[in-house]
C-alpha cells in the first residue's frame, strides 16, 4: 500500500513537472508572438524584410510536409552528433580527469584547439566528407566534444577526497577507484555537460548545412533568404526550435535517470 501510495505520488510530481514545462513554454511562445506583433503594428517593417505571425504560421501549416521533412532530416544530424560527440567526450574526459600523466599532455592541446573557430572548418569538413549526412554529423560531435569532455574531467577531479581516502583506505586499485567512486561522483558534472550540449549541437548542424547541402532546415534558411522568402525563412527557424526543444525534452528525462539520486535530493 505503501508503494502504490508513493508510486502515486511520484506519478503526480512527474504530471505536474509536464505541465509546469508545457505551460512555461507556451507563456514563452504567448510573449515573443505579442512583442512580435507589437513591432509590426508600430514600425510597420516591409514583409520582406519582417513578416507578421499570421503569415509565418500560415507558412508553417502549408508547407508543413516538406518542413516537417526537412526538420527530420536535421534532427538525425543533430542526435547522430550528439551520440558520437557524447562517446568521445565522455571516453577523453575519463582520460584527462583519471590518469594526471596523460591529462598534462592532453589539456594544452584540447585547450589549444579551441581558440580555432568551428564554424572556419567546416569547409574543409564538407570538401573531406561531402555534401551528404557525414560532413554535418562531424560538426555538431566537434561543435559538443570539448564541453562535454571539460565537464566530465572536472568532475572527476572534483571527487571528495574523503571517498579518496577511504578507497585507498581499503586498498582499492587506481581503477577500482576511478570505476567505483570517481566516475559515480562526476555523473552530475557530465549530465551538465550533455544538457548544454543538447543546446549547441544544433548550431554544428545547421552551420554544416549552410556551408554546403541540398536538404536539411539549414539548407532551407540559406534558400529561402536568397529567394527573399522571409515567411518561409522565419517558419524553418520555428521547426528548428521545435527540433532543438524536443531533443532538450528527451535528452533531460534520459539524464535524470541517469543521476536518479540527484533529482530526488533536489526534490
Amino acid at each position: 500500500m505503501r508503494d502504490l501510495r508513493r508510486n502515486g505520488h511520484d506519478a503526480g510530481k512527474r504530471f505536474g513537472r509536464i505541465a509546469r514545462t508545457a505551460a512555461e513554454i507556451v507563456l514563452a511562445i504567448a510573449i515573443v508572438g505579442a512583442v512580435w506583433q507589437a513591432v509590426i503594428v508600430i514600425f510597420a517593417p516591409p514583409p520582406f524584410m519582417l513578416p507578421p505571425p499570421l503569415r509565418v504560421v500560415t507558412m508553417l501549416v502549408e508547407r508543413f510536409g516538406f518542413l516537417g521533412g526537412q526538420a527530420a532530416i536535421t534532427f538525425l544530424e543533430i542526435l547522430l552528433g550528439l551520440v558520437f560527440g557524447i562517446l568521445l567526450g565522455t571516453v577523453t574526459g575519463l582520460v584527462v580527469g583519471g590518469i594526471p600523466s596523460v591529462a598534462r599532455v592532453l589539456t594544452p592541446i584540447l585547450v589549444v584547439s579551441q581558440t580555432l573557430p568551428v564554424f572556419a572548418i567546416a569547409p574543409l569538413l564538407v570538401l573531406w566528407f561531402g555534401f551528404g549526412l557525414a560532413s554535418k554529423v562531424v560538426m555538431a560531435t566537434i561543435i559538443i566534444y570539448f564541453p562535454i569532455t571539460s565537464a566530465f574531467a572536472d568532475g572527476l577531479r572534483r571527487t571528495d577526497p574523503g571517498l579518496l581516502d577511504l578507497a585507498h583506505l581499503w586498498r582499492a586499485s587506481r581503477w577500482q577507484t576511478l570505476a567505483l567512486i570517481m566516475v559515480p561522483a562526476a555523473l552530475p558534472a557530465l549530465v551538465s555537460g550533455i544538457r548544454v550540449a543538447a543546446v549547441f549541437a544544433p548550431i554544428g548542424a545547421v552551420v554544416g548545412e549552410w556551408v554546403g547541402a541540398s536538404q536539411g532546415l539549414g539548407f532551407v534558411m540559406l534558400q529561402s533568404n536568397a529567394r527573399m522568402q522571409t515567411d518561409t525563412l522565419f517558419a524553418a527557424l520555428v521547426m528548428l526550435a521545435v527540433v532543438t526543444l524536443a531533443l532538450r525534452i528527451v535528452v533531460d528525462q534520459v539524464t535524470r535517470r541517469l543521476v536518479f539520486w540527484v533529482e530526488d535530493d533536489a526534490r
